[in-house]
């Protein structure tokens, strides 16, 4: 939302600030349509010359992301403290036995079903479960530092897959100033071709030449190199959810007391978005 209205600002300051200065945008528009095929062509290009398939396909739900925010709700953040807290309980009270045909096989679990959002997310499902699974096959007796260590590289290798999308948009809008001299160049190239057209001919020539850098510029530190910064705050606040698991299970195996196992999970939570510990503990307790 907040994208689509930067956007919108951008465009009137921009054009309306030309226009206020006795501008005129006739050949802007004349020449917008030839230049953004060769600057929006070349990118287009350069990123499927660069990336997989599968990074194509991140890469265009990385832009939706910009535009929907964060996957993310406050109350998914709760509910994955929550779920996974409920978890720990069973195997701290209940031991292996009883935990396993949770994690084995979540989509029938009592306790996922109560948590619906987090069941239907693949990612969260199995960093749990797999995590859990561990420590039942091995009745319990893992060493914490090594659970926390295999968490560690799940949560690393799934934020390197979420960035992917974000390196990509910035390494668009780095190129893209070069695209726009590209198209500049090529108006100039074609400028000097018809030297010896009047200077009203050549003028209107040069000026769409131009067009060219100007949209370059435009679009790299205008629209894409900002969405590439939103998606980097998207990505950050989504990973939080993950280090809240992980956190629940590592302090719970640490064997500290409820309050303290949720207060490590909560207190990794951004500011904005981070419940109060007495609503969280209620929550639990089912108030």
């Amino acid at each position: 939302m907040f994208a689509a209205i930067g956007i919108v600002v951008l465009l009137v300051m921009v054009f309306g600030g030309f226009l206020i200065a006795g501008g005129s945008l006739g050949p802007v528009l004349k020449a917008l349509p030839l230049e953004m095929m060769i600057i929006g062509g070349a990118a287009i290009g350069a990123t499927i010359t660069g990336n997989s398939m599968h990074e194509l396909k991140l890469l265009g739900a990385g832009f939706g992301k910009v535009f929907k925010g964060p996957k993310y709700s406050d109350q998914d953040h709760v509910d994955a403290i929550a779920l996974t807290s409920k978890l720990m309980k069973m195997l701290k009270t209940e031991g292996p036995v009883a935990l396993e045909s949770h994690v084995t096989n979540p989509q029938d679990s009592a306790i996922f079903a109560e948590y619906p959002n987090l069941l239907a997310d693949k990612a969260l499902t199995d960093l749990i479960c797999d995590t859990l699974t561990l420590i039942v096959v091995s009745s319990g007796s893992l060493d914490t530092h090594a659970v926390e260590d295999v968490m560690d590289n799940a949560i690393k290798t799934h934020l390197h897959e979420m960035e992917e999308p974000q390196h990509a948009i910035q390494t668009l809008a780095d190129a893209l100033p070069a695209l726009g001299i590209v198209a500049a160049v090529l108006g100039v190239i074609k400028t000097m071709a018809s030297i010896d057209e009047p200077p009203s001919v050549l003028g209107g020539m040069i000026g769409s030449a131009l067009v060219g850098t100007f949209l370059g510029v435009l679009l790299a530190y205008g629209m894409v190199g900002p969405m590439a910064g939103r998606l980097k705050q998207v990505i950050s606040h989504d990973a939080q959810i993950m280090q809240s698991i992980k956190q629940v299970i590592i302090a719970s195996l640490h064997g500290y007391p409820q309050p303290l196992v949720v207060e490590s999970a909560r207190s990794g939570l951004p500011p904005a978005h981070r419940p109060s510990l007495t609503d969280l503990l209620d929550t639990l307790r089912g108030k």
